[in-house]
This record gives C-alpha cells, sequence and structure tokens, in this order.
C-alpha cells in the first residue's frame, strides 16, 4: 500500500516549476547551510494504514486507564461517575461539529444549551451572570485575575498557596507580561494563612483569591477571607471552587465573593488524559461587561417566540482589539454541553447526593488509612473531597506498589511542596465502594512490612 501523502515525483516537480524554483532545497535557501541538518531525519520508513492502525492498536494496549485500575489520584481531576445520557447527547453531529454561534438564526440549539449551561453556573454560584465557558480550571484563574485588575485599575494579586500548584503557575505566565504583580501567602495547617494575608492586603490590591475546598481537599473559611479582602476598597474577591461540593456547601455568591471559577471536569467530562476540559466564571451583573468571552442572552423573535442570541461578546474578533476584555477564542462547546446536560439529569438532590457519598466515603477512607498509625493525618481540618495523610515510606515508592495491585494511588505533595515529605493527596469519589477503599488501607498497611523485610 502506498504512503499517506499521495504527492509522486512529478506531481512535486510540477508544483516546483510553478512558484519557479529546481528544488524543494532551494526554497530554504535563506537558511544558513551550518544550522541546517543536511541528511534525513531519523525516521522509521513510511507505513500504509493498515500498519499504522495495528501500531498504535498495540501501542495503545501498553496504557493502563481507570478501566483497568482502581482511581484514588485527583489533585484537579476525577475519577467520577458520568450518566451515559451525557454521552448521547454530546455526540450527536449537531453539537460535535458546531462551531462559534455568530448566526443566531442557524444556531439557535447551540445558543440554548449555552444559555442553559450559563443559568446552571449562576444556580450553583448563586451569582448574577456567567460566561460561555473558558478553557480550564487555570485559566480561569488568570482571566479572572486580568478582569479583577481591569475593574479596580489596580495590578496587584493577592493569591493562597493552597490553591492548586499548576493554576497559580498558569497565573504567574499569564501576570508576568501584563506587569502585575502576584503575591503568594503561605498556607497554615493546611489552609490559607489568615495573619499573612491581613499584611499583604493592602489599597493596591486588585483581588484575593482563595481556593475551597483547596489544593489540600481542605473546606477554607471563606468569610473571613472575605472580610480581609473587603475591608480595602475595591478589593475583589475570587473564590476558586469544586462545583461538586456546592451540593451541600454554602454557596460563594453567599459568602460575598465577587468573581466565582471553577475547573467543571468533575460535571460529565471525563479524565481524557488531562483534557480538554471546562473553566467556568460567574460574577455579579455589575461586572458583566467585565467578563471575558460570550454571554448568550434570551429575547423573542418578531413572532413572538423565545429565542438566543450573542449579548455580549466583548473580546478581540467582535470590537477593537484595545478594547477586548480577553484574547479568548473559543469556549469549551462540547464540554459545555456536557456539563449542562450533567447537571439537569442529577437535579439539585442528584448534586446533593453524590456530594454527600463523596463526603462520607471520603472519611472512611481516611479513617481506615490512618487507623494502624503507620500514615498520619497531615492536617486536622474538614475536608470534602481529598485528604493528605504521611507515612515513613517515600509517596511515589508507595504508588509503585500500589500499582502492583492495580490501584492508583494519590498525588505525592512533595512535588510542590518540599516540605510536606512523604505527604499523598487521595482522592475518594461517589464511584469508590468500600470493597475498593479496604483494599487500599490493607495494601498500605502492607507496604512498611514489605519494605521493612526488604
Amino acid at each position: 500500500m502506498y504512503p499517506y501523502i499521495p504527492n509522486t515525483k512529478d506531481d512535486e516537480q510540477r508544483m516546483l516549476e510553478v512558484i519557479g524554483v529546481n528544488s524543494v532545497e532551494d526554497l530554504f535557501s535563506d537558511v544558513p547551510s551550518d544550522v541546517k541538518l543536511n541528511r534525513d531525519l531519523d525516521l522509521a520508513p513510511s507505513m500504509s494504514e493498515l500498519e499504522v492502525a495495528s501500531y498504535l492498536t498495540k501501542l495503545s494496549k501498553a496504557n493502563s486507564t481507570i478501566d483497568d485500575l482502581t482511581c484514588f489520584l485527583g489533585a484537579g481531576a476525577y475519577d467520577h461517575y458520568i450518566p451515559s445520557i451525557v454521552g448521547h447527547i454530546t455526540s450527536r453531529s449537531e453539537f460535535y461539529t458546531s462551531y462559534t454561534p455568530y448566526q443566531a438564526e442557524i444556531s439557535q440549539g447551540t445558543l440554548q444549551y449555552i444559555f442553559e449551561y450559563q443559568t446552571l453556573i449562576c444556580n450553583l454560584t448563586d451569582m448574577d451572570v456567567a460566561n460561555a465557558s473558558l478553557y480550564d480550571g487555570g485559566t480561569a484563574i488568570a482571566e479572572a485575575a486580568f478582569m479583577a485588575c481591569n475593574i479596580t485599575r489596580r495590578n496587584e494579586i493577592v493569591i493562597s498557596k493552597t490553591v492548586h500548584p499548576e493554576s497559580r503557575r498558569v497565573l504567574k505566565t499569564y501576570a508576568h507580561l501584563q506587569g502585575i504583580k502576584v503575591i503568594e501567602i503561605e498556607d497554615k495547617e493546611g489552609v490559607t494563612n489568615i495573619d499573612e494575608l491581613k499584611e499583604n492586603v493592602t489599597d493596591k490590591t486588585a483581588a484575593v483569591i482563595v481556593q475551597s475546598p483547596n489544593f489540600f481537599g481542605i473546606i477554607e473559611d471563606i468569610k473571613a477571607v472575605e472580610e480581609i479582602a473587603h475591608s480595602q476598597k475595591k478589593t475583589m474577591l475570587v473564590t476558586s471552587v469544586d462545583p461538586i461540593s456546592l451540593g451541600i456547601l454554602k454557596s460563594p455568591g453567599s459568602l460575598g465573593a465577587d468573581i466565582v471559577i471553577g475547573e467543571g471536569q468533575p460535571l460529565g467530562i471525563p479524565l481524557s488524559f488531562g483534557g480538554p476540559y471546562l473553566g467556568f466564571m460567574a460574577t455579579k451583573k455589575a461586572y458583566m461587561r467585565k467578563l471575558p468571552g460570550r454571554i448568550v442572552g434570551e429575547t423573542v423573535d418578531v413572532d413572538g417566540n423565545r429565542g438566543f442570541v450573542l449579548t455580549l461578546q466583548a473580546r478581540e474578533q467582535h470590537i477593537r482589539r484595545e478594547k477586548a476584555t480577553s484574547n479568548i477564542c473559543s469556549n469549551q462547546g462540547i464540554n459545555t454541553l456536557a456539563a449542562a446536560v450533567y447537571l439537569t439529569t442529577l437535579g439539585k438532590e442528584g448534586l446533593r447526593e453524590v456530594a454527600e457519598q463523596i463526603v462520607q466515603k471520603s472519611h472512611y477512607a481516611f479513617k481506615q488509612i490512618t487507623k494502624s498509625g503507620d500514615y498520619k493525618p497531615l492536617f486536622d481540618k474538614p475536608f470534602f473531597r481529598e485528604f493528605a495523610v504521611v507515612g515513613s515510606v517515600d509517596a511515589e515508592e508507595v504508588n509503585k506498589k500500589l500499582l502492583e495491585e492495580k490501584i492508583l494511588g494519590g498525588y505525592p505533595l512533595e512535588k510542590d511542596y518540599p516540605q510536606l515529605k512523604n505527604g499523598i493527596l487521595y482522592a475518594v469519589t461517589e464511584k469508590r465502594t468500600k470493597e475498593e477503599i479496604d483494599k487500599l488501607s490493607s495494601v498500605l498497611e502492607g507496604i512498611k512490612w514489605r519494605i521493612m523485610i526488604k
């Protein structure tokens, strides 16, 4: 079978003649010869479609997925149950081939599900308005920081170190070239150090950013943080939340948040090797025109029928670049739909039940793992889905042993918090059974003794 690229030598020669050069090398004549490779790339010979399919199938079988392993790994991406209706609807061709709904008259379906998604996010967060979505939780934090700086005309952001480390790195990357100063607040016993926060919030602070439940899974005292943030005129409170936790926890809007953001992956979106995911953002009506991206609104047509339109489109493709709120070029359309279907399917009671199961199962796992004393709690604070423990064995070594038992272990905290040596962050979702949790506890208990015997 012939290689995939169909151009023959005659085809190549005719193309070269049309553009007036003798060889492909002539196309790169401006590149100095001493920086050219001057040899063929060290690649395997081309393969047919049949050979490629066979090779990729063989390669894929080398991977282990959550279908093969029992997952206790979280740290921002979670193994939740996804109702079958989510995949059924998102796989319909009219949705997965959709693009930006510029023409309302031919995009009513897309506009409606975005409108419904926005409404659901507002109900969940207790905020007035939500946008059509962001790329993921990390970029949502960066966009919220930009938004706060834009509103307050200030250029300092104060963020807790209990916010997801990757999100903080994204914020620093975005802020660097925008001239925004990022001040990080240390944690104290797994939560934001309130005393240090007080010292660093000034009349130059555009926003205070905190995450709850935070990266360690602990529920932060948002009200205390809110009082500090709002003690300075104009300073905004940005709260990053786990959407599932809002099934049982107080809404960020009721606690005084000005902007609410988060990662929407738990809302019916599969792990997918790390993405694409969904960043959500909601705010008060007063700040609506400063939201990045798009906002879909409801209207009526000439016949009085319900319809949907892009109400606000404050981005660079629609208005002068210098007046755009953000350079976001797309919303995560399919993931937005998945989140809307998931939330609609579960409803208030279903979301609450998922959250309650998570709390019960995660606390059961915590008790089972720590009861022997071989693994001790890193923090003594209320938690939702995740909890951190520490033992005498290196976290990476623990995870290797767990993997031998087909268990995907927790997140080694030393990667991002060097002071937490041997610390491991475990996540427990509603999918985990008592038998799976008991097996995790049993294997963990045996790891110490196997290491000692060696």
